[in-house]
């Protein structure tokens, strides 16, 4: 077990920081409680693991730092590890899942560790970490199952113990192997058991919940890879009974809520988590709906930010849906001019955040709509309903993954009796109503037969555009253009539009 002497007396700050418990403003008022984060990001290696790490390496006996160390890691422990041989003069040999993001890969490199890429989950480099050590006499340093490393890990909770001497309700630790959680709940419990500890992991990893639903470790088949740092199948042998002891509750949340805590966290202090360093906050903000929690001090440790500049992209696309301020839907629309329309006049004054659409027959067309949510689920509902009323046929694809990773980017396709299209480029300035006056430009005359717009968050809309326009009516069509004042080019001789889309 770990000692409360063991984590007062943890070897952490010759490379560890004190890092500070800040106010998160914006959420806190949002959520009407007071919510504080633990900035472990601002570490030197933007993580806590190297707490653990340097703990348990500054304590190894000299013939054991003589041979080496090795250690598996989906990255933090592996820049911890990197960083603590470095300073310590030790040969450090790290084994990454090749599932990594590459920033972590690159910056082990960078700190002195010799990184290997082997498996696509922690548990395949865990176990070729281990054949290394038995056959090149390496000694492991394991990222969470430890005593050592948990003590390290527990220096967490002492500075937050320190910097916060009042009340708190409860502390949300994200969890993957249990080595934070269980240093951290050790020492809260022993000096504030009247905080509550509330573990949070991934709905598709949930190592600690279904080793405390079963009452006893579980072995996952499967593991999810959108949260690297905490992908592993097991909870630790030393952690668990620790978590079983010490942790209140375990709060599961899904890729969509990491991704909208990674946008909260950024917006109350300008820092970009990684997924698992998120997991706090999306936990905190699904504890406080499902409770109505008021007026009380939540604490969320902000574990690491780790991210590949490259997942940008795909957290912005998901924390809208996750924060439930984006509704995705499949209309059914009559295929004849003036619909798109009457469509947008239904949807009101909402933001359209991606509209795909492309001829299939003479009778109807099928669009695939992204629209801007102030209130929530309740405002989905109530909107689908009414485009039911509508005689719309609505289909929600809002909670559908195949949808929202695949099709929002596949709607389209070849539409081989199509007459007189013409295919356009569009930059309109992004404010209220400025697609609803590019659809009433059109009028009732030309029909529109491919339609993509998406909003990128900038101060300008993009569309795509196609329109059947007979030859007799072009000079027309393209005064009507100019009157309309938006940047456009044509694309009808692009090679793509003759590839993919004619």
């Amino acid at each position: 077990m770990v000692s409360i002497e063991k984590i007062l007396t943890a070897r952490v700050y010759d490379v560890a920081n004190h890092t500070p418990l800040d106010m998160a403003p914006l959420l806190s008022q949002r959520l009407g409680n007071r919510v504080l984060l633990k900035r472990e990001d601002l570490q030197p290696v933007f993580s806590f693991k190297l707490r653990g790490a340097y703990n348990k390496i500054f304590h190894l006996s000299d013939e054991e730092k003589a041979r080496g160390i090795i250690a598996a890691s989906a990255g933090n422990h592996a820049q911890g590890v990197a960083l603590a041989g470095a300073g310590l003069g030790i040969k450090s040999v790290i084994v990454m899942p090749r599932t990594t993001p590459d920033i972590k890969v690159k910056a082990v490199r960078r700190l002195g560790g010799k990184a290997v890429l082997h498996g696509d989950s922690y548990d395949e480099a865990y176990a070729h970490a281990m054949e290394l050590a038995a056959e090149e006499g390496f000694t492991f340093i394991h990222p969470f199952d430890d005593p050592l490393v948990i003590a390290g890990q527990g220096t967490v909770a002492m500075e937050l113990l320190q910097q916060h001497p009042d009340p708190i309700k409860a502390v949300f630790i994200p969890v993957g192997g249990g080595g934070l959680i269980a240093g951290m709940a050790s020492y809260i419990k022993a000096l504030r058991p009247d905080i509550k500890i509330i573990g949070v992991e991934p709905d598709d990893t949930p190592t600690l919940y279904s080793a405390l639903e079963h009452n006893r470790r579980v072995t996952l088949k499967e593991i999810g890879l959108f949260a690297d740092g905490v992908a592993v199948k097991q909870i630790g042998k030393t952690t668990f009974p620790l978590a079983k002891k010490y942790v209140d509750e375990v709060v599961l949340v899904s890729t969509d809520e990491m991704c909208a805590a990674i946008k909260d966290i950024f917006e109350d202090t300008r820092s970009m988590m990684e997924p698992a360093g998120a997991l706090g906050i999306a936990g905190l903000k699904k504890y406080v709906q499902a409770t109505g929690v008021k007026n009380e001090t939540l604490i969320a440790i902000n574990s690491g930010a780790n991210m590949n500049f490259e997942r940008l992209r795909h957290v912005t696309e998901r924390a809208e849906v996750g924060e439930r301020r984006e509704a995705l839907l499949a209309v059914t629309i009559p295929e004849e001019p003036g619909s798109f329309k009457k469509f947008c006049r239904t949807i009101g004054n909402r933001g359209i955040t991606e509209f795909n659409y492309r001829y299939s027959d003479a009778r109807d067309a099928l669009v695939f709509a992204g629209i801007k949510l102030t209130g929530g689920d309740e405002e989905r509902e109530a909107l689908i309903s009414e485009l039911r009323e509508k005689s719309y046929p609505v289909l929600d694809l809002t909670d559908n993954e195949v949808a929202k990773v695949h099709l929002r980017y596949m709607v389209g396709g070849h539409a081989p009796d199509i007459a007189d299209e013409l295919v356009y480029r569009f930059i309109f300035p992004e404010r209220p109503g400025a697609l609803l006056k590019f659809l009433t430009a059109m009028g009732h005359r030309w029909n529109i037969s491919l339609f993509h717009y998406r909003n990128h968050g900038s101060a300008h809309g993009r569309i795509l555009v196609g329109i059947q326009v007979p030859v007799g009516e072009r000079r027309e069509f393209r005064a009507s253009l100019k009157n309309l004042g938006y940047q456009h080019w044509e694309e009808t001789d692009n090679p793509v539009y003759k590839l993919f889309l004619s």
